[in-house]
């Protein structure tokens, strides 16, 4: 039913645009030399064109995870409570990216910092194609800015790491030996008072043969965080083969494992000029308020139409 709701919906888009390219068509027949009119019209087949190029780009997303739910998991890295607190601002910003394209956010795990932000977090991110869309955003981000924390106004340079994931369903078989997999139970953190959790609700899955570790506290119940954090592995393990094979293709994925210097992958400059810049497509704008607010889909599509060059280049 999700894939053919998907293909009506395509189907329907593609519709839509050739009526209002017909519409223009006879409305500029009646225009006559109505300035007014004809400047409307320009300004409706401008919407229509962006929305047609975002729907090519959609179109492109044909990978077997990408039409799936993800996970993102970010990171803070050096810089501490200055990185600390980008790591919660990215985490706004994808929250923000989410909402103005009408997905559900759920929040998996948190670990709050010391004096401010977040040390990490892993949202859940629900919608069509979101795994497609968000894929690209793994890597190290760095943020140059005035911190706020430093009593100096000193400049300072931080970063933060993100982890994009596909949430794997039916439809891709990971198979995981149980007795590969270590299982804790802790109380999950909370706000205090009444909120403080007085059971061991929260699951942590180690798989013990890759190292990679899973949590989940977000439900008082702990068979929920359990199936919840085996979703979250499970997901883990297939972005791992996806990695492996890729570094075969392009070995620069495997050399940025740092949370640091020379690893990044997009920058954010707020001092002393305004602009955000990925460093794999030359991708760049001087909005940043706008790109910290959610609005990442310039530098989401270069990456997507990018991949997709790459991939015909490798092809030939």
């Amino acid at each position: 039913m999700r894939e053919r709701q998907r293909l009506a919906d395509g189907i329907e888009t593609v519709e839509a645009l050739q009526r209002e390219a017909n519409d223009a068509e006879e409305l500029l027949e009646l225009a006559e030399g109505d300035d007014d009119m004809i400047a409307d019209i320009e300004t409706n087949l401008k919407k229509a064109a962006a929305r047609a190029e975002k729907a090519e780009l959609a179109a492109l997303l044909s990978g077997e995870a990408d039409a799936n739910d993800c996970f993102i998991q970010i990171n803070a890295g050096e810089g501490g409570t200055e990185s600390q607190d980008w790591a919660n601002i990215l985490r706004r910003m994808y929250v923000r990216w989410a909402e103005a394209h009408e997905m559900k956010v759920e929040e998996m795990d948190e670990r709050e910092g010391e004096e401010a932000g977040i040390k990490s977090a892993t949202l859940q991110i629900k919608g069509d194609n979101a795994y497609g869309w968000l894929k690209s955003e793994t890597g190290v981000h760095r943020l140059v800015r005035i911190s706020p924390f430093d009593s100096s106004a000193r400049r300072h340079t931080s970063f933060a790491s993100v982890a994009v994931t596909p949430v794997i369903d039916d439809n891709i078989e990971i198979e995981i030996n149980p007795s590969d997999v270590r299982t804790d139970t802790y109380r999950a953190s909370g706000a205090g008072g009444q909120h403080v959790n007085r059971t061991d609700s929260a699951v942590r899955l180690t798989h013990e043969p890759t190292g990679i570790v899973v949590q989940c506290q977000n439900d008082r119940s702990q068979h929920r965080n359990r199936d919840q954090a085996w979703q979250m592995l499970r997901s883990k393990l297939y972005e791992l083969e996806l990695q492996t094979r890729r570094s075969v293709a392009d070995a620069q994925y495997a050399e940025k494992s740092a949370i640091g210097f020379g690893h990044q992958i997009r920058s954010y400059v707020l001092q002393p000029y305004q602009m955000v810049k990925d460093l794999r497509t030359e991708v760049e704008t001087s909005d940043t308020s706008g790109v910290l607010d959610g609005d990442i889909d310039l530098f989401l599509s270069a990456a997507l139409a990018a991949s997709v060059g790459k991939g015909e280049d490798e092809e030939a």
